[in-house]
């Protein structure tokens, strides 16, 4: 697929104001670490995430939508009677019916003809909706759309924690499969696309790539359908090492056809984002499809795996930061349980995008840099 008349315009974006180290999350596991004899720190020595971030308790997913939609339009000073279709796309939704976006749209006072729903597709949700906003546009059904989303990671790890701490037959081995629940964060984003007519920032998105491997579709599931509204109490298990060595061979294969989408070798890529799951995940997948580690950008360290929000928001705090004033290809790398992947290039220009960081300063990507460092050598 490829496109010639769409234009990234703009981000919105929200992060949590609650930080919770992993320090913080093995002092809550103490039951379970004591019984097992496991070391402290061991968390973060895996994974490189040191902290993550939880909403308030009660708060709806919609809420920050809301938020994050209304900074995007305002970034681009988009009147919200241009929207011509709003996707929700994280896996958390306020309740099982109706569709989030629904709560969004009312919020964001968009007008009554505009196409509202939610899409779901684990980590890939926020960008398989900018495809589908995308293919509207450059079929010139609609002149600008809006993809927007909020995961919260509060219910799974409080309740991943309880539980590993109340059983009492678990063994190294078989807690293996809940760990990966504890990496997950929590945060917001919005992405607003637009006709390049519409566009003052001239962020052409180019040619994109897609490939699934659905026999590994149960190496990451959740134990039953959880809407975060709903009360329920979630919990997840990931066959973390299966689902890493999957992925990343699915992921080559998708690269070797991105490339070729956009007519680009690895020299042509100035800068890549990947899917933020972890430092071992980050090494290991730019090093099998040959990029170089200078060029990609990171959060996962300070926000863990923030879920289909995490490749999104990761961009846009590198355009808030200045990171791509200087322009250039982007290669959006995406990925999720299914197993899918879903490629974006783009051709970029100028920086739209409002958010909000609390608790966040220069000394987060210092130390950011110096963490995934001191992964290369573990």
């Amino acid at each position: 697929m490829r496109y010639s008349k769409v234009c990234l315009e703009s981000f919105g974006y929200v992060l949590p104001d609650e930080i919770i180290t992993s320090d913080e999350l093995e002092h809550q596991l103490q039951p379970l670490y004591s019984r097992l004899k496991l070391p402290e720190g061991r968390l973060e020595l895996i994974t490189g995430i040191r902290q993550r971030r939880f909403w308030p308790v009660g708060m709806l997913p919609s809420q920050k939508s809301v938020t994050s939609g209304q900074w995007a339009m305002e970034a681009a000073d988009l009147d919200p009677a241009m929207i011509g279709a709003l996707i929700h796309g994280s896996v958390c939704r306020d309740y099982l019916e109706p569709a989030t976006a629904c709560s969004v749209h009312h919020g964001l006072g968009l007008a009554p003809n505009c196409v509202i729903y939610d899409t779901s597709n684990a980590c890939l949700g926020l960008i398989n909706g900018m495809l589908q906003i995308a293919n509207m546009i450059e079929l010139e059904q609609i002149s600008a759309g809006l993809v927007v989303g909020t995961e919260s990671s509060r219910q799974l790890i409080e309740t991943t924690i309880a539980s590993l701490n109340s059983d009492e037959s678990l063994t190294r081995q078989t807690i293996k499969p809940a760990f990966s629940s504890l990496t997950i964060g929590s945060g917001s984003c919005a992405i607003l696309l637009v006709h390049e007519r519409l566009s003052r920032t001239g962020n052409h998105l180019l040619g994109t790539a897609v490939k699934s491997n659905t026999s590994c579709h149960d190496l990451c599931q959740s134990d039953r359908d959880n809407a975060v509204g709903s009360g329920m109490q979630p919990l997840m298990e990931t066959d973390a090492e299966q689902l890493m060595a999957e992925g990343i061979r699915i992921g080559v294969e998708a690269f070797a056809d991105f490339l070729a989408a956009n007519d680009w070798t690895h020299r042509d890529i100035d800068r890549a984002f990947c899917h933020q799951v972890g430092g071992t995940h980050r090494r290991l997948m730019l090093e099998s499809i040959g990029l170089s580690e200078e060029i990609d950008y990171a959060t996962f360290p300070v926000l863990g795996n923030t879920g289909s929000v995490a490749l999104p928001i990761t961009m846009a705090i590198a355009a808030d930061d200045g990171i791509l004033d200087d322009g250039g290809r982007l290669a959006m790398l995406g990925i999720g349980s299914g197993i899918n992947c879903l490629m974006i290039g783009c051709h970029w220009r100028n920086s739209l995008v409002k958010g909000h960081r609390p608790a966040w300063n220069s000394s987060d990507l210092a130390s950011t840099k110096l963490a995934m460092s001191g992964l290369q050598t573990q």
